[in-house]
């Protein structure tokens, strides 16, 4: 385990075999000259009290993650990402700098948040889910735009959701959906490109992710 920069590390967390916490930036990389400047570089991650840390896994610096956050192996967390309160992040997913993570939050492996996402509470991100931010790449230069994931979501295997779209509060995503137009408060997306169906009366009800 490397702990660099001005990194805090909460009570009764568990880090394990080589995680780095607190990676510099790409900005505070060009201003390091020497391997102690990289150590002491940065300003760090805040990781709370009673999380595991699993092996292989990086997170940047300006990271702030709270209590009971569970990663997986191998998971990448970049800079100025916020998360909060009993999370689950599965093994090999990549979370982009510049995203914000609500509560009760459980994103399962294989997932790909990218830059200038926001997911908020009780959601749910099956395996090998794509959440996307450019909807023109190379060809057209434009402002990197996520996702919105409301509340009470859940997310199917293998959905692909495209730049800039609002997945409304309770809305229940089909696995292998491809979501390319926003999606009401309490629908089903169902399809590729994705329809919005009414969402049967079983799946009215939040999520209960603890």
């Amino acid at each position: 385990m490397e702990v660099l920069g001005n990194s805090s590390i909460g009570e009764h967390t568990h880090v394990g075999f080589n995680c780095i916490i607190g990676y510099p930036s790409a900005a505070t990389l060009k201003k390091i000259n020497s391997n102690k400047d990289f150590l002491d570089s940065g300003k760090g991650a805040n990781i709370g009290k009673n999380c595991v840390i699993r092996p292989n896994t990086h997170i940047y610096e300006s990271v702030n993650i709270s209590d009971n956050v569970r990663t997986g192996h191998n998971v990448l967390i970049r800079e100025n990402t916020k998360i909060g309160k009993n999370v689950v992040i599965g093994t090999n997913s990549i979370i982009e700098n510049n995203c914000k993570i609500g509560n009760n939050v459980s994103v399962q492996s294989n997932v790909y948040i990218p830059t200038n996402t926001t997911i908020k509470d009780f959601v749910f991100i099956g395996p090998n889910v794509c959440l996307t931010n450019d909807r023109y790449p190379v060809r057209i230069k434009s402002k990197l735009t996520g996702p919105t994931i409301e509340n009470g979501v859940s997310i199917g295997a293998n959905a692909t959701i495209l730049p800039g779209i609002k997945i409304g509060k309770g809305s229940f995503v089909a696995a292998g959906a491809l979501v390319t137009k926003n999606i009401r408060p309490w629908k089903l997306a169902v399809g590729m490109p994705a329809k919005e169906l009414d969402l049967p009366r079983k799946l009215l009800k939040l999520n209960k992710i603890r």
